[in-house]
C-alpha cells in the first residue's frame, strides 16, 4: 500500500527498505553508523530507545539476528516502526511507551545491548524547525541524563550502552554519566579530512572499569571538499553504510 505523505527509502545498500515520512524527521547515516557500533550477537536481546521508524533497530537486527525491542513515544512513528518490522521480516518488536517511563514489560527485562539516539538540541535552544514533528524529535523534551539512566537500568551487567550525539553536547554527556557505566570510549564521526567532528558516537559497558578512549576519527568521506555529484564515502565507511559491516570501536 502506497501513501504519498510517506518513501520507501533503502538501506545498506538497498538490502533494507525502510518506510518513513518524507516531511519531519527523516532517518539518514547516524541511525546506521550507530546501529553498526552495537557489539550484539546472533540470538542476543537488544533495546532501542526511542527507535523511531525502527531503522537502527532493524540494521541491527539485518547485521546480527538479534532480537531487537524499540521503544517508540509517537503512536504514528510507532506504528511505521512495526510495519517496517514486519516488511523486512527482522526480530523486532516496537512498543509505543515514553522512554523516561517505560512500560512494566521493558522494566521487568534486561538487555544484552541498548542504543539510543536522544535528540540532539536542549529545549529553548537553536532554530525551531518549521515541521514540528522533525522539531519534536530533534528537541530535548526528556534530559539526556534521563536517557542514559534508562539505558543503564535496562542493560545487563557486562553489556553495552551505545548512542550518537553531537560534539558539541559531548560535555553534557560526559556530566550525564554516573559510575555504573565504564570503559567509555567515544569515536569522533568526521565529514572530511581536516574538518571538525560534528557527531560522535559513545559506547560504554555496565560494570567495567577499564580506562575512558578517545578513538581516532572515521572519516565519512575521502576528498577534501565535494568536487561532483555521487559518492565519494572512504572505504571504511561504504563498508559500514552499502555493505552493513560492523564499527568495531
Amino acid at each position: 500500500m502506497t501513501d504519498p505523505a510517506l518513501s520507501h527509502d533503502g538501506f545498506l545498500g538497498g538490502a533494507l527498505r525502510i518506510w518513513q515520512p518524507r516531511d519531519g524527521f527523516r532517518a539518514s547515516t547516524d541511525a546506521v553508523l550507530l546501529a553498526a557500533s552495537v557489539p550484539a550477537k546472533a540470538g542476543e536481546r537488544v533495546l532501542d530507545l526511542g527507535c523511531g521508524v525502527g531503522t537502527a533497530g532493524l540494521c541491527v537486527a539485518h547485521r546480527t539476528g538479534a532480537h531487537v525491542t524499540g521503544v517508540e513515544f509517537d503512536a504514528a512513528t510507532a506504528a511505521l516502526a512495526r510495519r517496517n518490522a514486519t516488511e523486512t521480516g527482522l526480530q523486532m518488536q516496537v512498543i509505543e511507551a515514553d522512554v523516561g517511563a517505560l512500560p512494566a514489560q521493558v522494566r521487568a527485562q534486561s538487555y544484552d545491548h541498548v542504543l539510543c539516539n536522544p535528540p540532539y538540541y536542549p529545549a529553548g535552544a537553536g532554530t525551531v524547525a518549521q515541521n514540528s514533528d522533525r522539531d519534536a524529535a530533534m528537541r530535548e523534551n526528556l534530559p539526556l541524563a534521563k536517557w542514559l539512566d534508562a539505558a543503564t537500568r535496562r542493560v545487563r551487567p557486562g553489556g553495552t550502552v551505545s548512542l550518537i550525539f553531537t560534539t558539541e553536547r559531548l560535555p553534557d554527556l560526559m556530566a550525564a554519566l554516573d559510575g555504573r557505566l565504564g570503559g567509555g570510549k567515544v569515536l569522533p564521526l568526521a565529514a572530511r579530512a581536516g574538518r571538525p567532528a560534528k557527531r560522535v558516537i559513545f559506547q560504554a559497558c555496565k560494570g567495567a572499569r577499564s580506562p575512558f578512549q578517545l578513538l581516532a576519527p572515521l572519516m565519512l568521506h575521502a576528498q577534501a571538499m565535494h568536487l561532483k555529484d555521487g559518492t565519494d564515502e572512504t572505504e571504511a565507511a561504504r563498508a559500514i553504510l552499502r555493505n552493513g559491516a560492523r564499527l568495531t570501536l
